[in-house]
Order: C-alpha cells, then structure tokens, then sequence
C-alpha cells in the first residue's frame, strides 16, 4: 500500500515538473533554435496533445515588411524553445486571387473546431493594392495544425444584418457633419457606419477569435472605420457567421483586441488606435459574451503603464488551469520582422479584476 501511494505520489510530482510554464518576456529578443528572433506577430498559441504552435504574422526587415507572404507557425514542447516551422498559410503567386501575393494578412487566430476536425485559421485580409480599403476577415483551414492551410473565403461581416443591440430607425443620418464634432459622434454611436456599410457587411480589422467554455465561438473585430468594437457569433464549423452580432462602445475607437473568461466574467483588453505608436489599454468588462459591457481602468501597471509598456495586445494565452498570460506585440515598424514580445502573467486583486504588472 505504502509503495502504491508512493508511487501515486511520484507521478502525480512528475507531472507538475512537466509542466510547461509561460516564460515572462519583455522586449527582448526571442530565439528560435535556429538562433533567429521569433518572427510571429499579432497571433495566438495553440496546444494540441503535448504541442504548442504560435501562429502570427510573418513579416519583413525592412520596409518591404508591409508586405507579407504568408503566416508562420512556431512549435515548441515547453513554451520556451521554439521550433521554425515555416509558412502554413502563404499567399497565392495567381493574379487576381483573393490572396494574392500583396495583400495583407494581420492578426491571424488559429482554433480546432471539434463539430469538423478542422483547425481554422481567422485573419485580417485586405486586398492587394487597396490599402486598407478592403477591411475583410478571411478564413483558411487545414486537417492538422501544421497545415497547409488552405483559403476559404474572405469578406465583410454579415451583410444586409442588422446588430441585435441597434435600433433600428427610418430617420436619415446627417453624414455631412464634419468628423470628431459632438454632432458627429452622435450620428456614429446612433450608427451612421452600420447604415453606411449595412448592404456591403460590416468592415473587420483587427481581430480575435474567443471560444467559451460552452464550445460557441465568437468573432471580436474592430469595426466601422476602428470606431467600433463589434462582437458577431460562429456557427458550430467555426468559420462563418450566424448573423447575430452586437457592437460596443461605438465612437470609442478600441482596437487590438484581446478577450478571456475569469471569475464568471468576461475581460477585454484593448488598444486605442494611434497606428504603430503604443498607447494606453484599455480594460472591458460584462457578464455575457453578448451583453453590456463596460470600461474599467488601465489594466497596466508599472514603469510605461499608460503605453502599455510599448507594446498593443495580441492575444490573452490561457493553461486551462485558471492561469493566463497577457501578450502583446512591440512594433517596430521600420524592421516588422524585428518587432519584440510581451509576455506577462494577469494577475487579479482582491476584487477579482485583472492587472498586468512589469516585472
């Protein structure tokens, strides 16, 4: 009996020791094992079986680094050595493809749909030689998670839909207020843009994916010219919408978005929008996926708190064991490929509401 326990006990030991811990990283270069930085930008990790593949944007050294060739994966068995292991998903050399070689592919989110055994890769997609015009979410999906991922399709979010919490009305938008005036605002929280893009869907830039703990997806973009955070539901595949979707914080310009589930509530960090330059986070908070949400402090503390320790937020990694780690993205935007990590712990406080603390 005593060695049967003992035994248990080993194990048991043998296990926690085994246990993969997130590493804190802070603006330092990351190695790969071939000695390179770690070229994996605004993305996600994904553990499957005793694997973990870090997907992000593959980008440049230079200022050709705009332009992109595909998304990268990284593998690694203890979160710290990381293993290149190329292009899953590269863009297409045939003109005229949606992913022609030229477009761009940011925020890439890669999960595993149990409903199809696929794993199904989201991005931001904008289309070759339009700039930022196009403002689309793309979906590629592969049968394992080193790919080839393979495209499926790319477009606005839920055309000719109204959100479930907009009312709607026949009175006329004045669209020929002059933008950031009081008027101005107005007419956008009251939804001017929705209106705007209702027929052609609405746009999507900066993007993540968030699967509760139910099993439901939901797709959380910025939206209306970055104005407006909106939060649309996925079917059971995980790779189109299912027309219901709410907007929040109209006008409030939030980007980056980063979400996860704690204490019976929801948790969103953002960014504001001041393109490659860090700013402020920003805290949201609610007690539904598709509920009110509202905005708490900055979540950072510490040396360069109010710009986010120089970073924008990328992705909110969870153990599955109650512990989460915060990453974010450093830009550089004369070398892409060259941009730094951020990986810290959330921690909560007495109150339960995460904070982000510089080591």
């Amino acid at each position: 009996m005593a060695n049967r326990i003992f035994l248990i006990l080993f194990a048991a030991l043998s296990v926690l020791q085994c246990k993969a811990v997130m590493p804190v990283l802070f603006g330092e270069t990351l190695p790969d094992t071939d000695g390179k930085h770690v070229n994996a930008h605004g993305g996600n990790i994904l553990k499957v079986d005793s694997v973990y593949y870090w997907y992000g944007e593959s980008r440049g050294d230079s200022i050709a680094g705009f332009r992109q060739y595909g998304v990268a994966c990284y593998t690694s068995s203890d979160l710290r050595n990381w293993q290149n292991r190329g292009l899953v998903f590269e863009t297409s050399s045939q003109v005229g493809s949606p992913v022609e070689s030229g477009c761009l592919m940011e925020r890439p989110k890669v999960v595993y749909c149990p409903a199809t055994g696929r794993y199904v890769m989201w991005f931001h997609h904008e289309l070759k030689d339009r700039g930022y015009a196009a403002a689309q979410a793309a979906v590629a999906t592969a049968d394992n998670p080193l790919g080839p991922f393979h495209f499926s399709h790319s477009g606005r979010v839920n055309p000719g839909i109204y959100p479930l919490n907009m009312p709607q009305t026949d009175a006329a938008y004045n669209t020929a207020l002059e933008w950031w005036t009081p008027e101005w605002r107005a007419e956008i929280e009251r939804g001017m843009f929705v209106e705007r893009d209702l027929e052609s869907g609405q746009m999507a830039r900066d993007q993540t994916i968030f699967i509760d703990t139910d099993g439901k997806a939901y797709h959380v973009y910025s939206s209306e010219d970055n104005l407006t955070l909106q939060i649309a539901e996925l079917d059971s595949t995980y790779e189109k919408h299912t027309g219901r979707y709410i907007r929040i914080f109209p006008g409030g310009h939030n980007e980056a978005p980063a979400l996860f589930r704690h204490g019976g509530k929801y948790w969103m960090v953002t960014s504001g929008c001041t393109g490659w330059d860090p700013n402020e986070a920003r805290l949201l908070c609610a007690d539904s996926v598709m509920g009110e949400w509202t905005q708490l402090p900055n979540p950072c503390r510490g040396e360069n708190a109010a710009r986010t320790f120089n970073g924008q937020s990328a992705y909110i990694y969870s153990d599955g064991q109650g512990g989460f780690t915060f990453m974010a993205d450093i830009w550089r935007p004369k070398n892409l490929a060259d941009s730094r990590h951020i990986w810290l712990p959330i921690q909560f406080d007495a109150d339960g509401i995460p904070y982000i603390q510089a080591p």
